[in-house]
């Protein structure tokens, strides 16, 4: 049978090329004569993969020396509640962003280990757009500044970095990291489920600035604690070794392609397909804010809602997968993270045109 396109958000189409790869190399790692998922995460094999994983990482993000590099677990949803653990303790008080349904998660998980303050919101205008720097109200004394960079059910994305002053800036880059190039620097903490653009479910990466190390609570786990992860370089517990594998796989394909620099390019080409089509469509229809609109996930809606069954049937039969939008906003979503490819995003282009044709 020949591969869909898949429009997942999460777990999500990942590039053939990795997939072939670690099929060939599934029954023998480079001649060890076992998988890489029987591996100690200790013996010297694997902790090459690691090595080499972080590496390409470093690379291809220009992470700066003074920042650690931790491979992790428990997504980005155990983050919300790991990032105050280790950082609200500076000053007892954060400032969050809220942006859509991830960010107000975050808010809400934050709550319980300190004082939280919300700086903006763009709930006012049904989470369609990213409220304006100028309306932000921070607290200079806040431990840090919250923000999700790419919310997967509403389509709202950062088109740039907010300026925080003195306040270290932490990003929830789950969807859209590796999509395009990032000033590292600027940040004090980022951190990112893998599995959008980086490769299975299972490993969460974080970047973290040396400074920023240290100050966690008392209550944290020490699992969960990034200054004792930092110190035993992500290996105080076993870490999930298949998914660093697949991530370094697929960090590596990156840097083959061309990097940041060549994967922004390729996103903006496959999102302006889909939203310029969207724009002159009398039938479908994306209720973002233009200047907000998300590079990676593509909500929108048909102009008859009872149709939306038929347009998934029709899609599905096309090989075209997992357009549904989510119950929150209902509708479709095309998420065209990394892996999909142009084509991908002008056969579901094709599909839409036909069917506007025949039901418009």
């Amino acid at each position: 049978m020949p591969r869909v396109f898949n429009f997942s958000p999460g777990p999500a189409t990942l590039p053939e090329a990795v997939l072939r790869q670690a099929a060939d190399e599934m029954l023998d790692w480079r001649g060890s004569g076992m998988s890489v998922m029987e591996m100690s995460h200790r013996g010297k094999e694997f902790m090459g993969i690691h090595a080499e994983t972080e590496a390409t990482l470093r690379e291809l993000l220009a992470i700066p020396a003074n920042y650690k590099v931790l491979f992790l677990q428990g997504g980005a949803i155990a983050e919300n509640a790991i990032v105050p653990m280790n950082l609200i303790g500076r000053t007892g008080k954060a400032d969050y962003v809220v942006t859509g349904d991830w960010s107000v998660r975050s808010l809400t998980e934050a709550r319980t280990y300190g004082r939280v303050a919300v700086a903006a919101s763009s709930e006012a205008t049904g989470f369609t757009s990213i409220p304006p720097r100028d309306t932000w109200t921070l607290d200079p004394q806040a431990s840090y500044v919250h923000i999700c960079s790419n919310e997967t059910i509403g389509g709202v994305q950062y088109h740039g970095t907010p300026d925080t002053g003195g306040v270290p800036l932490v990003a929830d880059m789950s969807s859209d990291i590796l999509s395009r190039p990032i000033d590292v620097s600027r940040y004090g903490l980022i951190y990112a489920g893998a599995q959008k653009n980086m490769g299975p479910s299972g490993v969460t990466i974080v970047i973290v600035r040396d400074d920023l190390l240290g100050h966690a609570l008392p209550i944290t786990p020490s699992a969960f604690n990034y200054q004792l992860q930092a110190e035993a370089d992500s290996m105080l517990n076993t870490p999930p070794t298949y998914a660093i594998y697949i991530a370094g796989l697929v960090y590596k394909h990156v840097r083959s392609l061309g990097g940041m620099a060549a994967m922004e390019e390729h996103n903006k080409a496959k999102a302006r397909l889909l939203y310029d089509f969207l724009d002159q469509s009398s039938y479908f229809q994306n209720r973002v804010a233009p200047a907000d609109r998300s590079l990676m996930n593509v909500p929108f809606h048909l102009k008859d809602p009872a149709l939306d069954g038929v347009f998934l049937d029709g899609a599905r039969a096309r090989g075209l997968i997992q357009l549904k939008g989510h119950r929150i906003v209902g509708g479709m979503r095309a998420s065209i993270y990394n892996a999909m490819s142009l084509e991908g995003v002008r056969a579901l282009v094709a599909y839409m045109q036909d069917f506007e044709r025949e039901h418009g």
